[in-house]
């Protein structure tokens, strides 16, 4: 597997898993790994979509989990590769990370309530942050927010595993040339990929106008709707979105390296 401009390239896969948002639903997530784990088969692949935070509350079992599960999947014989696992960046993660830098923001506090209103409250929470402490040194100013924000990363770092798995977030993934490109929102079908900037995460609403293979694509896969439409396949395009955190099920797709659905698991 190489990497190049932060997009992931899947090497020697037979089949590739792809699991849609989780917005921490830990016990759903755990169910789905228990019916995918009798499937699991030397040379497949591992991707997570993005937002593993936000929403639910059970953010570090959630974590927990994807860590758990991440050795089980490396462990099958004759043993993987590390990077055969990939976790996308998502929304809620990419939230996360600005929540963390909010000190540079030249409007901290509207910029920590857009995020609070999109799920990014029982993050904070978990880390034993606080919304009214957050608007509080908001007032104060730079210095007080920086302190408020460095005992945030401070709580990340004490927690095992979390920083690891945040820092080695990607912004996508693809299976091979002419294959599927994974994100976890959108694309933007005007820019090449390598110019998409933060579009992965922020370009879901338009992910409905691609009509034909993008960049040379056969299939462009995706984890999270934010119009919350449910899995939708078309010629060129997947979403991978039961509503996990938001009423419904989690869903997995086994598809082969050219993108033809193998199976479809829920939880």
């Amino acid at each position: 597997m190489t990497v190049h401009r932060s997009i992931v390239t899947l090497r020697r896969a037979r089949r590739i898993w792809a699991i849609g948002s989780i917005h921490g639903e830990a016990r759903r997530l755990a169910a789905l790994h228990a019916e995918m784990t009798p499937r699991l088969a030397y040379g497949d692949r591992l991707v997570y979509l993005g937002n593993y935070l936000g929403i639910g509350k059970p953010v570090f079992e959630t974590i927990s989990e994807l860590l758990r599960f991440r050795r089980v999947f490396l462990s099958i014989p004759p043993f993987m590769d590390e990077n055969d696992v990939v976790l996308l960046r998502g929304s809620q993660e990419e939230m996360w990370q600005k929540l963390l830098q909010l000190q540079f923001s030249n409007q901290p506090a509207e910029v920590l309530a857009w995020m609070l209103d999109r799920g990014v409250a029982t993050t904070l929470e978990a880390y034993d942050g606080r919304a009214e402490e957050g608007f509080a040194n908001a007032k104060k100013g730079v210095v007080a927010l920086t302190s408020w924000t460095s005992k945030l990363r401070d709580a990340v770092r004490a927690a095992p595993g979390h920083e690891a798995m945040v820092n080695a977030l990607k912004r996508a993934a693809v299976s091979r040339e002419g294959g599927i490109l994974f994100v976890n929102a959108g694309v933007d079908i005007d820019r090449p990929l390598s110019q998409q900037t933060d579009s992965f995460w922020w370009a879901g609403r338009s992910f409905s106008t691609i009509r034909e293979p993008y960049e040379g694509f056969r299939r462009v896969v995706r984890g999270y709707d934010p119009d919350h439409g449910g899995i939708a396949e078309t010629e060129a395009t997947l979403t991978i979105d039961a509503g996990c955190g938001f009423g419904g099920s989690l869903a997995a797709y086994c598809l082969t390296p050219e993108g033809e659905v193998l199976e479809r698991l829920e939880a």
